[in-house]
């Protein structure tokens, strides 16, 4: 019986796709006790190629100036 490791070109094409496609990872947290908020953790990991990254840091940009001109609603 032969051993065989994972599949190079799988792994490969696996890689290439995160690269092409990007992967984001996108977390926010908070911890409180009897209503006292301890930690809040915001936590925003990219994974892509540079233009993958550029493009979505593009997006959310505007994202956020959109959230930042719009007048808040109570």
């Amino acid at each position: 019986m032969v051993n065989q490791g994972p599949d190079v070109s799988s792994l490969a094409e696996v890689l290439d796709r995160i690269l092409d496609k990007g992967i984001v990872i996108d977390l926010w947290a908070r911890v409180s006790l009897v209503g006292i908020e301890i930690l809040t953790v915001e936590a925003r990991v990219v994974v892509a190629s540079v233009d993958t990254f550029l493009h979505y840091a593009e997006e959310i940009t505007k994202i956020e100036q959109a959230a930042i001109a719009a007048p808040a609603k109570a």
